[in-house]
């Protein structure tokens, strides 16, 4: 649950409604997108132990339809998605920090994107310095969201139980201040799954998880339904305080209900919303190193991004790549233009994943399932993943064009750097003293298993990365090519 819980919450409310055009709408897409949320974290639990492999759908893409497919979803995870996961949630960060010293306005955009910078910058350097420092800023900023949402939800039920429920009522909460749009109902939708983001995260650690038939499931049964009912909560709590417009007129709508309804103590809310948003760019920067070595693993990554210090152990070119692909996200500020781009392209591979398990159903119908749920919710997956993508591509065709044309640049770059074995000796040796060079400035090496004689060996899985991204090792990938394999 706390890998689901973030900075959504606190960002996500002004973009669902915005697009809604209605408080009673709003809170229908809150609802649904939970229920839609379950519906996916199923499917892919079924997915998680039926091909039990850390690298999440990424593994799961790459196994059923062959390694072009799984380098898209890796290629695009790397320079879209995880990127622009924390430049937004950086810049919430910045907002809720400028916005109590902008009171009559909002903060400038230049201080947005500095300040963001800084907090990714500064969060960067810890997470290279020391993975004890990095799990203890964790765990201490964790407390700011759930202190934050606690306050949030708690004053809603006094307001409620004072009366203040206008915009509650039935024939308040459906009245419309635009007119419907199917197309901006569908970016509602997208708004409101970038606060569920992290429900897929488990299956990132599969291989780490302690007998995940059992724990796969249940923390599926008791997270999503509590992370449904608080978010639902919270946006009641909201529209108790705020009408419409207020909410809408606020780039921080947590700030703006706490100087509604707690006086001198309003700055409690900044300063938890800031701390939690602080501790999000921190546990998106620890957890994206997984994916990297997934990728290198599979020789579909320069395998220097699979190294770590010598001494620190920490995955530092995979973080320094991260921060300077998350830098170049921050040319905007507009957070909702950024949300709309991620979740398009999130949803894209989501769909693309569940698809694999009806495929992978008919190709190996005998294949053990630990977990095996019924064909229909997939089938209901992918008929709201179908009404999402085409509708939103509609309403934003720049904005999701631009992520569909990022993707398909992973095509030529497959074909050249994975698929062509037989590359020119000059062009080997190139990557071969890049890699080296960058190993000396970042002090890194290939991580180390420990033998069954006691001594340190190189694991097979870990050997497969010393190869890198143009040796002859990879010809698995051209025959998954050829023909997709489970």
């Amino acid at each position: 649950m706390r890998n689901i819980i973030g900075s959504g919450i606190f960002v996500s409310p002004k973009g669902v409604l915005e697009n809604a055009g209605s408080v009673g709408l709003a809170l229908i897409v809150w609802i649904v997108t939970g229920l839609i949320t379950a519906v996916g974290a199923l499917c892919y639990a079924e997915l998680g132990v039926t091909i039990p492999k850390s690298g999440g759908d990424y593994s799961y893409v790459k196994d059923i339809f062959g390694g072009l497919a799984g380098f898209l979803r890796l290629w695009i995870a790397v320079l879209v998605i995880y990127p622009t996961n924390q430049a937004v949630i950086a810049l919430t960060f910045s907002n809720y920090v400028l916005q109590p010293l902008f009171p009559t306005c909002f903060p400038p955009d230049s201080g947005l994107r500095l300040l963001a910078a800084i907090c990714l910058l500064l969060l960067t350097w810890v997470n290279c310095s020391s993975v004890r420092w990095a799990t203890r800023v964790q765990d201490v900023f964790t407390a700011g969201k759930l202190l934050a949402l606690a306050l949030i939800i708690i004053m809603g039920v006094v307001q409620i139980c004072k009366g203040e429920y206008f915009w509650l009522e039935p024939k308040n909460a459906f009245e419309n201040f635009q007119e419907p749009d199917i197309g901006l109902i569908a970016l509602a939708f997208l708004q409101g799954s970038f606060a569920y983001g992290g429900w897929n995260f488990l299956n990132y650690v599969t291989e780490e998880l302690v007998d995940p038939y059992k724990n796969l499931p249940r923390a599926i049964f008791i997270s999503i339904p509590l992370v449904t009912f608080v978010y639902v909560f919270a946006n009641i709590a909201y529209v108790t305080a705020m009408s419409p417009q207020e909410l809408l007129a606020s780039n921080a709508v947590a700030v703006t209900f706490g100087e509604k309804l707690l006086g001198v103590m309003a700055w409690i809310m900044p300063i938890s919303v800031a701390l939690s948003t602080f501790g999000g760019v921190n546990g998106s920067l620890f957890t994206s190193s997984r994916l990297f070595f997934a990728g290198a693993r599979e020789g579909h990554l320069p395998s220097v991004l699979a190294m770590i210090h010598v001494k620190r152990c920490t995955p530092i070119p995979a973080l320094l790549f991260t921060c300077i692909s998350t830098l170049l996200m921050l040319v905007t500020s507009d957070m909702y233009t950024l949300i709309n781009y991620v979740g398009f392209i999130n949803y894209l591979f989501y769909g693309v994943t569940v698809a694999g398990q009806i495929v992978l159903r008919w190709k190996k119908p005998n294949m053990p399932r630990p977990i095996k749920i019924n064909l229909l919710f997939p089938i209901i997956y992918l008929l709201f993943w179908a009404f999402l993508l085409v509708f939103s591509l509609w309403s934003e065709p720049v904005v999701c064009g631009i992520g569909l044309a990022i993707m398909l640049t992973g095509v030529p770059v497959y074909f050249l750097g994975v698929y062509w074995q037989h590359k020119p000796k000059c062009f080997n040796d190139f990557i071969e003293l890049l890699t080296l060079v960058s190993q000396k400035l970042c002090v890194v090496v290939y991580p180390e298993a420990e033998g069954t004689s006691g001594t340190k060996e190189i694991n097979e899985d870990v050997e497969e990365q010393r190869q890198p991204i143009y040796q002859d090792t990879l010809s698995k990938d051209k025959d998954s090519v050829e023909q997709p394999q489970p």
